[in-house]
């Protein structure tokens, strides 16, 4: 294959998809509830339970510096911020905010979570060709002249970042009180 006749999109997702495939799935299976919710220091934005919700801490502007976040945190960002966002504004599906967005109560409903927001992402990524992967983003995003193309990239980005994060506190709480996997 030369660069002439390079599947861009299948390239593109398949940076995504072989990371999840080969590093970031299988060391997802199996998260605990008490795992989820850890929070190795003081202080540290998790998703808490209040009452019947489940609710994300942030603040806008974020403080300096950033507050350390949990696996919780990290996997609200990264199901709400980086995809249920992007897929409502590129690819149909609904409406999503960290405002407005339900929460998973459980590790078990977050790795849901996050699998339906990737399978939308990824369904939409094949729908793109070229043209579609060089239009200009458009208004929902903050440069909107930029590429598709560029969009995917930093998403993948941010979920190899962001995820890779989450198994390293997974370890992190294996080797501080957890039992072995």
């Amino acid at each position: 294959m030369t660069a002439d006749n390079l599947d861009w999109n299948a390239t593109l997702r398949e940076q995504w998809e072989f990371h999840w495939n080969h590093q970031i799935k299988d060391r997802l299976a199996g998260l605990t509830d008490d795992e989820y919710f850890w929070s190795p220091v003081p202080n540290a934005w998790n998703v808490r339970r209040d009452g019947t919700d489940v609710t994300i801490d942030y603040t806008y502007p974020e403080p300096v510096p950033a507050p350390f976040t949990t696996i919780a945190w990290r996997l609200g960002h990264v199901i709400v911020g980086v995809l249920a966002i992007r897929n409502a504004a590129h690819f149909g599906a609904p409406a999503a905010s960290y405002e407005k967005w339900t929460y998973a109560g459980t590790a078990a409903a977050a790795l849901d979570q996050l699998e339906t927001q990737l399978d939308i992402w990824l369904t939409g990524l094949r729908t793109l060709d070229d043209a579609a992967l060089r239009a200009p983003v458009g208004a929902d995003e903050p440069f909107p002249d930029a590429p598709m193309a560029t969009l995917i990239l930093h998403i993948h980005r941010e979920l190899i970042h962001h995820l890779s994060e989450v198994c390293l506190i997974r370890d992190l709480y294996q080797h501080s009180i957890g039992a072995p996997r």
